[in-house]
């Protein structure tokens, strides 16, 4: 599994002289402001692009923003090619924001075009610490971008959302920080329920097998051991001898149960479990769970505490741990 369907982002060095920096990281447009000194009237519009982006934008933003994404719920990142419509709000927008580390890959023309035009586009990722990073040897030498499925991780990314609006629009800078602090605080509960629920699970039974690699920040976070049927990049299908030796895997680990994902096609989980029942082993699956996209529009799942709350629960209760059927909050539907 490699990244090579992942289109990096161009290095251009007069994009870099002009805000594109860590290339290598997804090139971030760095805040590049050329174009007035904030807002000329509230609320400014905010374009991202998936929901997980969206979500902690507008947390941040409050009142001051109208924010919207251009990738929705169960839609893959890694795939996904702008439309006109797309590209247009992009260009149109006062602030972009999109995750980084390459999640976008098929945008990255359309990002360099933004950064060129003197728009503050800014990649949430960009100043997440190289050691908090993973880079998996099926990974191609790439970082994971995955990030938000450790909320210490997305914490990070809240905080440059809160610098960059505060460099965008200097005069609300102490209210984005005040609404970051606030929206950290539920960050810190979600980590600690994800930590007592997770850990309530077997430790023999702490596997995790999923559709694809998305899971590696959740598992280092909460001790779970992750197995992916596919690499970062879901354009690659999964080679038989893949899937023989992940069932093969899952007879000898006495699997109960595996996980399909909510933006990506379940057919090879689906082949899992015929393999594993082919060698006398049933395994069910155990849930959907939300990775590269939340859930639905309006909806408690539709935002990210709501999504790892989702996921935390469905993953501790369908592998043997104790949580709540509703989750942190009992908003769960």
């Amino acid at each position: 599994m490699t990244l090579r369907h992942v289109i990096p982002i161009l290095c251009l060095a007069a994009l870099c002289t002009a805000g594109l920096s860590a290339c290598d990281r997804g090139s971030s447009a760095g805040g590049a402001t050329t174009k007035g000194s904030g807002p000329s009237k509230y609320p400014y519009t905010v374009v991202t692009t998936v929901g997980m982006v969206r979500n902690i934008v507008q947390q941040v933003a409050g009142e001051k923003a109208k924010v919207t994404g251009i990738i929705g719920s169960g839609v893959d990142p890694h795939l996904y090619k702008p439309t006109r419509s797309d590209v247009a709000a992009l260009l149109e927008a006062d602030v972009v924001f999109y995750s980084g580390l390459m999640l976008e890959g098929k945008m990255s023309d359309t990002f360099v075009k933004i950064a060129t035009s003197g728009k503050p586009v800014f990649a949430v990722t960009e100043k997440i610490d190289e050691s908090f990073l993973l880079s998996p040897p099926e990974f191609a030498g790439h970082h994971d971008p995955h990030v938000w499925m450790d909320p210490k991780g997305w914490m990070k990314a809240v905080e440059v959302v809160a610098e960059s609006l505060s460099q965008y629009d200097a005069a609300n800078a102490s209210l984005y920080k005040q609404n970051a602090e606030t929206y950290l605080g539920e960050l810190r509960k979600l980590d600690e329920y994800a930590i007592k629920s997770i850990g309530s699970i077997p430790e023999k039974q702490r596997v995790l097998v999923t559709a694809h690699d998305a899971f590696n920040y959740f598992g280092r976070a909460y001790k779970v051991e992750v197995r992916g049927i596919q690499g970062i990049s879901t354009e690659s299908e999964a080679g038989l001898q893949d899937l023989n030796n992940l069932v093969q895997f899952i007879v000898d680990r006495d699997i109960k149960a595996v996980f399909v994902e909510s933006s990506v096609a379940e057919k090879n989980v689906r082949a899992l479990i015929d393999g594993a029942k082919a060698r006398g082993k049933d395994v069910k699956i155990g849930g959907t769970l939300f990775s590269d996209a939340m859930g639905a529009e309006g909806t408690y799942e539709g935002t990210y505490v709501g999504m790892i709350d989702h996921n935390v629960t469905l993953i501790t209760r369908a592998l043997g741990g104790e949580a709540p059927e509703k989750g942190m909050q009992g908003k769960l539907q």
